[in-house]
């Protein structure tokens, strides 16, 4: 929920104020004010959206038997998620991923805008299904594949470095964001 519209380095900071008020499960969630949940995501874009989101989720979390609730097939859980309020494509799967160790490949805006230069084009279902039909369907494959996409993006994406991207370079001679460069 904290990572929507927000960089990476603003979550640790809510993560890290939530660990120190001992709130960062469910049960701490639910009990905290509103007010002083918001402030200890304030770093985090839509931060009162979000700290209703994340008591929704936690109350949630609480009335339903978290184990029994992962024991669920993939498709279920992900339809049981998203359901929830506030909860879209890329949290669905994320959950689904590394909470519940479930194979489901995470389409994030990073992996959308890799895609994007390259070539490949799709909405979120098509690009997953490319990952999904291509890679090994395995957890700690999809894990350590979305994990490396991250990192090249912030390393070539958030650094705006495109023209030394070996993947539009490499794949794509003479584009850059999937458009022709004179």
């Amino acid at each position: 929920m904290l990572t929507q519209q927000t960089k990476w380095n603003n979550v640790e900071k809510a993560i890290c104020n939530l660990k120190r008020a001992e709130v960062l499960e469910p049960h701490g969630l639910v009990k905290i004010d509103m007010s002083s949940l918001e402030e200890m995501i304030r770093c985090c874009r839509f931060y009162r959206q979000k700290a209703s989101r994340l008591k929704n989720i936690a109350q949630f979390l609480i009335e339903r038997d978290i184990d029994e609730l992962f024991k669920l097939p993939v498709d279920q859980l992900r339809t049981t998620l998203l359901a929830l309020n506030g909860v879209g494509n890329e949290t669905a799967d994320s959950i689904i991923l590394y909470a519940a160790d479930k194979p489901k490949f995470v389409i994030d805006a990073y992996t959308t805008r890799i895609m994007g230069c390259m070539g490949v084009e799709g909405n979120y279902e098509e690009l997953q299904r490319l990952f999904e039909n291509t890679l090994s369907k395995d957890v700690n494959t999809f894990k350590e594949y979305h994990a490396l996409i991250v990192e090249y993006a912030k390393s070539y994406c958030g650094k705006k470095l495109c023209k030394e991207c070996i993947l539009i370079n490499g794949h794509r001679k003479g584009t850059i964001h999937g458009q022709k460069q004179i």
